[in-house]
């Protein structure tokens, strides 16, 4: 028959298990537990793969074709797809599967910038107005709340509108005015989801202590308020750069957008939506639109997949 544990034995052991606990605990945080999430997670690795394609594809399309996507021969306009070219031609007789090729990169930079122009301001903002408080976090939610009032495309309208271009604009010139035009309207978004992520951090023990031993206000939101309210912001610019994406290529479709000679998606399917179009040569239209769709679609699988690793209620 087994003796029982004394007391002196109990309180080794328990000693013992006590920085085997604290050790396990500190080798872990919030982003590798999300990491170890998404591993197991088959929709991240899906949404990451098609994301690394079209990257790739936007960075170095010479890999995917060789074809000039600006030859045409009228000779082969609305040709269907064939051997020689696997996507078809299109009304000027442009080889389709070179031109969706190549309209990646435009779709993609406009997205990517358009994210990473509203997560800077969109973070500034929201973090000056939630740490500040007070006047400063009336007047600049105040002024957030005016962008926010007007809808993403009809501003993006009423900007690229007032503000045209033509085909001697460099094609930067071109990307960035939508950029702008898209940045513009959906910082706000990001400000106010930042400004409530810093107003949840700043009561934390942590900030409190790190405000008493006499950091200054930039050490506080670099060390301690930024890195734990970044996970709910760098969410919702997974999902908004798909978003951002469609967006730039329904500018494009209703012609104020990206304007030739630049090549995008957009603009494919705007040149392959004309009168009888759709029905004499579909696709003109069906390639461009899958490639587009696949595009958003990783993005908000990813979105999606980072948000869900990262929320722990659902763990």
């Amino acid at each position: 028959m087994t003796e029982p544990l004394t007391a002196q034995e109990v309180s080794g052991a328990a000693g013992a298990l006590v920085p085997a606990t604290r050790a396990a605990d500190e080798g872990r945080s919030l982003w590798s537990d999300a990491w170890a999430d998404l591993r197991r997670n088959p929709f991240f690795w899906v949404s990451a793969v098609l994301i690394a394609v079209f990257l790739v594809m936007a960075a170095f399309p010479q890999l995917f074709t060789s074809t000039d996507p600006y030859f045409a021969d009228l000779a082969h306009a609305r040709e269907k797809p064939s051997a020689e070219a696997w996507f078809g031609y299109d009304g000027q007789g442009h080889d389709v599967y070179a031109r969706t090729i190549y309209g990646a990169r435009s779709s993609i930079l406009v997205g990517v910038f358009a994210t990473l122009f509203t997560l800077v301001i969109g973070s500034l903002f929201g973090i000056l107005a939630g740490y500040s408080g007070g006047s400063l976090d009336a007047l600049l939610s105040r002024l957030g709340d005016i962008f926010f009032a007007i809808p993403l495309l009809l501003g993006g309208i009423l900007i690229l509108y007032t503000f045209p271009s033509d085909l001697e604009t460099p094609y930067l010139v071109v990307v960035g005015k939508v950029v702008l035009a898209l940045g513009l309207l959906g910082w706000p978004n990001i400000a106010r989801l930042m400004r409530s992520s810093v107003l949840q951090v700043k009561p934390n023990d942590y900030v409190q202590a790190a405000r008493a031993l006499g950091a200054s206000p930039g050490r506080i939101i670099l060390s301690h308020i930024l890195p734990n309210s970044l996970a709910a912001v760098i969410v919702v610019s997974t999902i908004n750069l798909g978003a951002y994406i469609a967006a730039e290529a329904t500018l494009s479709y209703l012609g104020i957008g990206l304007q030739p000679p630049a090549i995008s998606w957009g603009l494919a399917i705007s040149e392959a939506s004309g009168i009888g179009l759709i029905r004499a040569a579909p696709h003109m239209l069906l390639f461009p639109s899958i490639f587009l769709s696949l595009t958003v679609l990783a993005f908000i699988m990813l979105g999606d997949a980072v948000r869900d690793a990262l929320d722990p209620k659902l763990r």
